[in-house]
C-alpha cells in the first residue's frame, strides 16, 4: 500500500474508533503486529491485563493513529493480522467497507440481546457449542483452545462467558449461525429465549400490539422477530408496544406504600436529599422502589433526561435488590442492570450507564469509573450523569471507606456549584441523594451532645426523616460457668510454658485481653530476635483460641483445633531427603513434647457430656424452646468466628433432639481468605440464603456477614451467641427478625462482660434516637450552619489526606534501604534489592541466590486461578521450616511471591514487623518480564549443551 494508502487507513481508525475498540481482539493480535515496537505492545500488553479488552483496543487504535514512524504497508499488515485472528468484521471497517446501516443496526440489536441474556445462556454445555461454533466458523482455532482452558480452569460458566464474548465480534450472520450451533447441541429452550417464543419463563402469557402486519415474539422487554424477518428487525423494533395479561406476578408490580412510608417518601418525591431512617424489616428499599420510580416518571414528563444508580456495599445485595426490588417491580417499564465486581459487565461499566435507566452495583465500581473520569481517561464517568442515587446502609459515608469518597466528590462539587453561581455561571449538575439506613449509631459518643453532633456529620449531605418503630422481645440468658476440668488442663499447659519462656501475663487466659497481650509478645520477641519467646508466644495464642472454643463451643472443637496446629507444624519441621534437614530447637521440642504429653488427658475429658461448656446448654435450651413453641419457627444465631459458626453447625446437625422438633441448619460465613477456615465463594453464600428463603433450611448459624443489609426471609428468633459489637450492629442483627413476634436473646457467658456491653449498646441506641428527634428539630439556620462546616470539615480532611498521600509516595525510600530476615529463626533472606512486584501487587524473589534458600510444600488450601498467574504451592524456610509465602506461576515463569508478616524488616537499623507490604515506605521496581524470561532462555540453551 501507498503512504496515501496508510494515511487513509489511520483517517478511517480515527472515524470508526468506537466500534472498532469493540470488535478487536488484542491479545493474538498484537503477536502479529511486526510493525510495533516491543516496548509499545508491553504497555498495551499491560492495559489489557488492567482494563480488558476494550481499553486496550482503543489504546492500540490511538498508538496507531498517532505514531507516524510505521514502515510503509502497515496497513496492510493490520487488515491481514485482523483477518488471521478471526476479527474480520473489523477488518472490514478498517478497508472502509462497513455494512449497511439496517445491517448493522441488526447486528447490534443481536449483540444487545446476548448481553441481556447473558445470565441464561451461561447454563450452555460450553464444550459442544464451542466446537459446533468452531465447524461453522465462528471461532479460530485459538478462540476455541481458549475457551476451552478456561472453561477446565473456570468452569462451565467462565469459558460461556468468553465464547459469547468472542461470537459477537464476528461480521454479521454470526447470530443465525449461533442459533444453528444450539439447535445442533439439543439447547432447544435457550433456541427459544433467543428466537421469541410466546411465553416467559414464568408462562405468562404476552399480546404484542403493533402497527404493522409482521408477526413477532418478546423475550422480556426486547422484542425479536423469527428468522424470516431478521433482516428488518432493528427498524421495526420502534413500532411496538408489549402489554401484559394480567396475573399473579402483575399484581407484585403495583407499589402500594403504607402510611408511615408515604410519610418518609414525601420530601424526596418533593426533590429534597434526604436519609430514610427506619428499621430493618420495614420496607426501606420498597420505599426507594418507589421514589426511583416516581423520580423517573416526573423526568419524563418534563422531557428531561433521568437516570437511577442505586449504591451497595456487599455483593450479594446487588443481585438481591434486582431481584426482590428494583428489577422485579420496574423492568417492565425501564431497563434496569446490576454490575458488581462478581459479573463481567464491569469492564464496559460507561456503557452499562449509558444504555440503562436504573443501575444496581457496589459502590467500588462506582468510585473507580468517578476516578477515572477525574484522571482525564475517557471510560471514566461523572456524578452528572446521574439525577438520582440511592445508598443502602449510608451509615458507612463515615467510616472513611467507598460511599465516604464518593460522596466527598459530591460535597466539593457542591460547593464549586456555590462559586460558579457567584461567578453567573452555570453549575455541574449533581444527583439527589436518597440514604437508607436502619442505625445511623452514635459513633461511641459517651453522652447526648456528642452523639447529636455523631448524627450531624453523618447526615451533612442530607436531610433525615425517622418513624417510631416496632421492637422485637429481648430476652437475656446470663449464668455462671460449671467446672472445667478441660479448660483447666490448657491453662496448666499454657502455665508450663510461661514458666519455660519466663513469660509474666497481665491478664486471665482465654480472654481477648490475653490475645492482646500475647500478640505484643511475639512481634517484639520476633524485632528482638528472640526464638524461645517468639514460639512460645505463637503456641500460646493456640492455645487462648482453644480456651474461647472450649467456653464457646464443644471440647472436642477445642481438641481438633490444637491437634490439627500441632500436626501441621510437626509437617513443617520435615523436608524431603535432597532439601536437607530442617533444625527442630529445643523450645519447639518442649512445646510439641508438652501437647503429646496432654493429648490423651483432653482426649479422655472431651468424651464427657457433663464437662461441656453451660453457654451450649443454654443455647441449645433455646433453640428447642424456639422450635417447640412456634408453629413455624425460622431463626438465625450469630457467632464470632468462622469456625465457631461450622462447628455449632455440625453440633445441631449431629444432636438427634434437634431433629426431633424439626430443625433443618447450615451455616453462612464470609468470603475473604484471612482466617484458617476456608472461605465460603459467593455462589455458596447464594445457595444457602436461597435455601433459607425457600424452608429448606430453618436455622441459619452465620457471622456477622448475615447481619447487615440481606434480606434474609422473615426470622421469628434471633440469637446472638457470646457476641458483642456495637449498638449499629445489635441494630442489624435484631432487625433480622421480620415477624411481629420476633424475639432477640443474648447467650453469654457471665463475667465475659458481653452482657454489659449489650446494656451500654442499649444506652447507645436511646441517645441515637434522641439524637435524631433533636436534629429533626433543630433550628433551620442552626442545622444547615453546622451542617455546612461539617460539610467543609469533611473536604478539607480528605484534601489534607489527599496531600499526604502523595507526599508519602513522594517521599519513599530504596529498596537497598532494607533487608528481610525469617520471623521464627532470624536467618537473613534477602535485600530489598532483590524484590520486584507483578501487577503493582505481588512482591516477588526470583533471584538464584533467594532459591537456596526455601522449599517448596503443597498448598493445602485451593486457590483461585487467576488472569495471568496461578498459586502452586507454599514456600518455607530451609532451616525452621517457617512458612515464607507462595509460589506463583506468572507467564509460565516460577516466582516466589513473599508475604510480609512472614519476616522481620531491618529498616534504618531498626527492626520492625509489618502485617502489610502498603505499610512499608519502600518503592519497589516493576517486575521485568522480558529480562527474566530471556535469562531462563539462556539456562535452558546451557543446559541443552551441557546434556549434548
Amino acid at each position: 500500500m501507498s503512504c496515501d494508502q496508510d494515511a487513509e487507513t489511520r483517517h478511517v481508525l480515527g472515524c470508526f474508533r468506537d466500534r472498532l475498540k469493540r470488535l478487536i481482539q488484542v491479545e493474538p493480535l498484537l503477536d502479529l503486529l511486526h510493525f510495533l515496537e516491543p516496548d509499545r505492545k508491553d504497555r498495551i500488553k499491560a492495559k489489557f491485563r488492567e482494563e480488558g479488552d476494550i481499553n486496550a483496543a482503543a489504546f492500540l487504535i490511538d498508538e496507531i493513529i498517532h505514531s507516524k514512524n510505521y514502515a510503509r504497508g502497515w496497513s496492510r499488515e493490520l487488515i491481514a493480522a485482523l483477518e488471521t485472528v478471526g476479527c474480520r468484521h473489523a477488518a472490514k471497517y478498517v478497508l472502509n467497507s462497513p455494512p449497511e446501516p439496517t445491517e448493522e443496526a441488526e447486528n447490534d440489536s443481536c449483540v444487545r440481546l446476548i448481553d441481556l441474556l447473558q445470565l441464561t445462556l451461561v447454563s450452555m454445555k460450553t464444550g459442544d457449542v464451542c466446537a459446533h461454533c468452531r465447524a461453522l466458523g465462528l471461532l479460530t482455532l485459538e478462540d476455541q483452545e481458549n475457551i476451552m482452558k478456561l472453561t477446565e480452569n473456570q468452569g462451565n460458566i467462565g469459558g460461556a462467558r468468553l465464547l459469547l464474548k468472542r461470537l459477537v465480534k464476528n461480521e454479521a450472520g454470526w447470530f443465525s449461525k449461533f442459533l444453528q450451533a444450539l439447535e445442533d447441541t439439543e439447547h432447544h429452550d435457550l433456541v427459544r429465549e433467543l428466537r421469541g417464543e410466546p411465553c416467559n419463563e414464568d408462562g405468562e402469557a404476552l399480546i404484542m400490539h403493533k402497527e404493522s402486519s409482521c408477526e413477532f415474539n418478546c423475550i422480556d422487554h426486547l422484542c425479536v422477530f423469527q428468522r424470516p424477518c431478521q433482516s428488518r428487525l432493528q427498524t421495526q423494533l420502534s413500532n411496538y408496544r408489549i402489554i401484559s395479561l394480567p396475573s399473579s406476578e402483575e399484581s407484585k408490580r403495583d407499589i402500594v406504600l403504607r402510611d408511615y412510608q408515604m410519610e418518609v417518601a414525601r420530601p424526596a418525591l418533593e426533590e429534597k436529599n434526604i436519609i430514610i431512617c427506619l428499621p430493618t424489616g420495614s420496607g426501606k428499599t420498597r420505599v426507594a422502589v418507589y421514589i426511583t420510580k416516581k423520580h423517573l416518571e416526573r423526568k419524563k414528563q418534563m422531557g428531561q433526561p433521568g437516570k437511577v444508580v442505586v449504591l451497595v456495599n456487599k455483593v450479594p445485595l446487588v443481585e438481591q435488590h434486582y431481584k426482590a426490588e428494583f428489577g422485579r417491580f420496574l423492568k417492565h417499564q425501564y431497563s434496569v442492570e446490576r454490575v458488581s465486581g462478581a459479573s463481567q459487565l464491569k469492564i464496559s461499566f460507561p456503557q452499562i450507564i449509558e444504555q440503562n435507566d436504573i443501575i444496581i452495583c457496589t459502590a467500588q465500581i462506582l468510585e473507580n469509573s468517578l476516578a477515572k473520569a477525574k484522571n482525564g481517561d475517557e471510560d471514566g464517568i461523572k456524578l452528572s450523569q446521574f439525577t438520582l442515587m440511592v445508598i443502602d446502609e449510608c451509615h458507612h459515608t463515615k467510616k472513611g471507606g467507598v460511599y465516604n469518597h464518593i460522596m466527598i466528590r459530591y460535597l466539593s462539587q457542591k460547593h464549586k456549584n456555590q462559586l460558579l453561581k457567584k461567578q453567573e455561571k452555570s453549575p455541574v449538575p449533581l444527583p439527589q441523594i436518597l440514604g437508607l439506613t436502619a442505625s445511623p449509631g452514635v459513633g461511641g459518643a459517651m453522652n447526648q451532645q456528642m452523639a447529636e453532633e455523631h448524627i450531624l456529620q453523618v447526615i451533612s449531605t442530607v436531610l433525615l426523616q425517622i418513624i417510631s418503630k416496632r421492637d422485637t422481645i429481648k430476652t437475656f440468658c446470663v449464668y455462671g460457668m460449671l467446672k472445667d476440668p478441660f479448660g483447666d488442663v490448657i491453662k496448666k499447659i499454657m502455665d508450663e510454658i510461661h514458666t519455660h519462656a519466663d513469660l509474666k501475663p497481665l491478664c486471665d487466659p482465654g480472654t481477648q485481653y490475653y490475645e492482646q497481650w500475647v500478640v505484643q509478645k511475639e512481634q517484639n520477641a520476633a524485632k528482638e530476635e528472640n526464638q524461645m519467646v517468639r514460639v512460645c508466644a505463637e503456641h500460646l495464642r493456640q492455645y487462648n483460641e482453644a480456651l474461647h472454643q472450649s467456653n464457646t463451643i464443644r471440647m472436642s472443637d477445642a481438641f481438633r483445633f490444637l491437634n490439627k496446629y500441632h500436626t501441621e507444624e510437626l509437617k513443617t519441621k520435615s523436608s524431603p531427603d535432597e532439601e536437607g534437614t530442617i533444625t527442630i530447637t529445643d523450645t519447639e521440642r518442649f512445646l510439641f513434647t508438652l501437647f503429646k504429653d496432654n493429648k490423651a488427658k483432653l482426649q479422655e475429658l472431651m468424651g464427657k457430656p457433663q464437662y461441656e461448656n453451660n453457654s451450649l446448654a443454654q443455647l441449645k435450651t433455646s433453640i428447642l424452646k424456639e422450635f417447640s413453641t412456634r408453629e413455624r419457627a425460622r431463626g438465625i444465631i450469630f457467632t464470632r468466628t468462622r469456625l465457631s459458626a461450622i462447628a455449632l453447625c455440625q453440633w445441631i446437625q449431629e444432636n438427634p433432639k434437634f431433629d426431633e422438633v424439626g430443625v433443618r441448619a447450615s451455616y453462612l460465613i464470609g468470603g475473604g481468605d484471612q482466617s484458617v477456615v476456608k472461605p465460603m465463594t459467593a455462589a455458596e453464600q447464594k445457595d444457602v440464603l436461597n435455601k433459607f428463603r425457600d424452608g429448606q433450611i430453618n436455622l441459619l448459624i452465620a457471622t456477622t456477614v448475615a447481619e447487615e443489609g440481606l434480606d434474609i426471609a422473615e426470622c421469628n428468633f434471633v440469637i446472638r451467641y457470646c457476641l458483642v459489637t456495637n449498638e449499629i450492629a445489635m441494630i442489624q442483627a435484631r432487625g433480622r427478625g421480620r415477624a411481629e413476634d420476633s424475639s432477640y436473646t443474648l447467650v453469654a457467658e457471665a463475667g465475659s462482660g458481653v452482657a454489659e456491653r449489650e446494656s451500654v449498646n442499649e444506652y447507645r441506641e436511646k441517645m441515637m434516637s434522641t439524637a435524631i428527634v433533636k436534629v429533626c428539630k433543630m433550628n433551620r439556620a442552626d442545622y444547615e450552619k453546622k451542617t455546612r462546616e461539617f460539610q467543609m470539615q469533611a473536604i478539607i480532611e480528605e484534601k489534607v489526606k489527599i496531600k499526604k498521600k502523595l507526599l508519602k509516595g513522594m517521599m519513599k525510600e530504596p529498596p537497598s534501604k532494607i533487608s528481610l530476615s525469617c520471623r521464627q529463626c532470624s536467618v537473613f533472606v534477602c535485600s530489598g534489592e532483590d524484590i520486584e512486584k507483578i501487577e503493582n501487587m505481588h512482591h516477588v524473589n526470583v533471584t538464584k541466590q533467594f532459591s537456596k534458600l526455601f522449599t517448596v510444600r503443597e498448598n493445602a488450601s485451593l486457590q483461585e486461578r487467576l488472569l495471568d498467574y496461578e498459586t502452586n504451592g507454599v514456600i518455607a524456610c530451609k532451616n525452621c521450616g517457617q512458612q515464607w509465602g507462595s509460589m506463583m506461576l506468572y507467564k509460565s515463569i516460577e516466582c516466589p511471591c513473599l508475604h510480609i508478616k512472614h519476616f522481620v524488616v531491618t529498616y534504618s537499623s531498626k527492626k520492625k514487623t509489618f502485617s502489610k507490604w502498603s505499610e512499608l515506605p519502600i518503592k519497589f521496581p516493576a517486575f521485568d518480564y522480558t529480562q527474566h524470561a530471556d535469562l531462563l532462555v539462556e539456562d535452558s540453551e546451557e543446559e541443552d549443551l551441557e546434556t549434548d
